[in-house]
């Protein structure tokens, strides 16, 4: 950005901010990320261009702030990257500025990369993380030393399918975090067949594919994993996944699945207690859209916007559909809100991939963010209406369970449409708001840092399990101010192939202290801790203690 542009974007945030406002600043070049995705794309439409990639906010090193890792793919027939694609680690240096690290660490991976999460399998102290690829998936162990070592065969994970969307969870409670593999299609490039549409060569679609069933992997405690999905009954052929994302839907105190798929009905399996999950997506009114249609699930998240106690949930769709929210009426039911909450009309026309219940503003409810782009980068020569980049939308809460579009967007490239995939969630300056991180096909990411989102209280949580699984996956936090109760729960990935950050963030509104906050461990253990100051980071260890970052 040239000097006299940014210094007229910085003004003209700084006067918004003096109204009280909430912005998000496009920093990307400035923090010294220069990640761009590439697809391998040559004009030959191979179906495997069109999901783009994802990214971990993850802190790997210890040191108390994300760090960002992103997943690129690869060169496909007919393409040559001047230089080859590759994954990249950036390390946070505390001040505001990242570091390409990647070399060091030994992350590397040069596979057609997908989608990643994050997890202390082994639970050691340090943050895993785990690849998938359209190829081996690849699972890193994090040594404690800036390093990380490939432990996928060893640890039996290196699927050799097209992965999606993963994510770590504890399902059997035995303290240990199990591993869901979300997979996509059967693709070869020896059957690729040329697709039309209005005599225009395009993409096929995904019905054109036959789906793959998706993994389920049981932690051995001994550093290797048990492909489990027959015995655990998650295993489906019909599923073209995507999004995965974990949480205990039914308040039983143990986490269920929730998968979105591409042009068949999503999964909801119902963790059963025994090892066991029972597809209940129908029964609950969420495994198609309001009129019974099949949509083309991307991004998912589970999160309780309404603070009545019970995890809602979203999925986004393809455009000319929309990105459905159910709200959960606990009671093993969800109703489908979408219109009534003001989502439905403005996502009609867009295509939904990565998306996160969080509190952009820190007034105490879950906002929602949707990060958009088309498939086809020649859509306009189809539709002439439709474009491939698109803008990305952000949904205030205004109470009520409904939702208002809002536009708080500064900086020049936030103003360039482009065709968003992957979105991940976390406070990386630590001042106390949630800032946004987006991955774009075939395009550089763009970092959004939340500006004013901490002119309201908050307060974060960090979960440290001890005799549960160490990264406080499944944990469930409850804050309570006077009348203001909020929960969450600590996720491994969600989003749209992405991962966000493990600490839980509460906005406050105008309350000044809490009351209390009550964690429940995935074994059941609670602790809980009254009178705690606001706007800091509070660690929770499951012995009951408790200190402040």
């Amino acid at each position: 950005m040239r000097p006299v542009t940014f210094l007229i974007f910085s003004l003209y945030a700084n006067f918004l901010l003096s109204l009280g406002a909430v912005t998000f600043t496009d920093v990307t070049s400035e923090i010294g990320l220069d990640f761009k995705h590439t697809d391998g794309r040559s004009g030959r439409f191979y179906f495997l261009e069109e999901l783009g990639s994802g990214a971990a906010f993850f802190d790997y090193d210890n040191d108390n702030d994300l760090d960002i890792y992103f997943v690129n793919s690869s060169n496909l027939p007919g393409h040559n990257s001047a230089k080859r694609p590759i994954n990249q680690l950036y390390q946070n240096d505390g001040r505001g500025k990242f570091t390409d690290v990647t070399l060091q660490a030994g992350v590397g991976d040069l596979g057609y990369g997908v989608g990643c999460c994050v997890g202390d399998y082994n639970n050691d102290g340090y943050l895993d993380l785990y690849v998938t690829n359209y190829g081996n998936n690849v699972l890193y162990q994090n040594n404690g030393n800036g390093t990380f070592a490939d432990v996928t065969d060893q640890a039996n994970v290196g699927d050799s399918r097209w992965g999606s969307g993963c994510a770590f969870a504890d399902y059997d409670n035995d303290g240990d975090l199990d591993l869901y593999v979300a997979n996509y299609v059967q693709f070869d490039f020896e059957k690729h067949k040329t697709c039309r549409f209005n005599d225009v060569e395009t993409y096929c679609q995904p019905q054109d594919f036959q789906g793959e069933s998706d993994l389920l992997y049981q932690n051995n405690g001994n550093g290797t994993f048990t492909d489990v999905t027959q015995e655990a009954g998650v295993y489906n052929s019909r599923g073209r996944g995507l999004g995965v994302v974990w949480g205990d839907y039914d308040n039983d105190k143990d986490p269920d699945i929730y998968v979105a798929n591409d042009t068949n009905d999503n999964y909801l399996y119902q963790n059963n207690g025994h090892g066991k999950f029972t597809n209940v997506a129908f029964y609950a009114g969420v495994a198609l859209g309001e009129n019974g249609e099949m949509g083309s699930g991307m991004g998912t998240d589970f999160g309780d916007f309404n603070n009545d106690g019970f995890l809602d949930l979203i999925v986004t769709n393809f455009q000319d559909e929309v990105a459905i929210l159910y709200k959960n009426e606990g009671n093993g039911f969800f109703s489908d809100i979408t219109y009534i909450s003001g989502m439905g009309e403005k996502t009609l026309s867009t295509l939904g991939w990565g998306t996160a219940f969080f509190d952009y503003d820190n007034d105490g409810d879950k906002d929602l963010f949707i990060a958009n782009g088309h498939v086809c980068d020649n859509i306009n020569q189809i539709y002439p209406e439709k474009t491939y980049p698109q803008t990305n939308q952000l949904f205030e809460n205004l109470g009520n369970e409904v939702f208002r579009e809002v536009a708080t967007f500064i900086g020049s490239d936030s103003h360039q449409k482009a065709s968003s995939r992957g979105a991940t969630f976390g406070d990386y300056d630590n001042d106390g708001d949630i800032d946004i991180l987006i991955t774009n096909s075939n395009r550089k990411a763009q970092f959004l840092r939340n500006d004013g989102g901490n002119q309201k209280n908050w307060i974060k949580v960090q979960i440290i399990g001890e005799t549960s699984n160490r990264s406080g996956v499944g944990t469930r936090v409850e804050v309570t101010c006077k009348d203001l109760v909020q929960i969450a729960e600590v996720k491994s990935g969600a989003s749209y192939l992405c991962q966000n950050d493990f600490i839980l963030h509460f906005g406050l509104d105008g309350y000044d202290a809490i009351d209390k906050i009550i964690a429940t461990f995935a074994n059941g253990s609670i602790c809980e801790i009254k009178q705690v100051s606001v706007n800091q980071t509070i660690q929770i260890f499951e012995s009951g203690k408790s200190k402040t970052l």
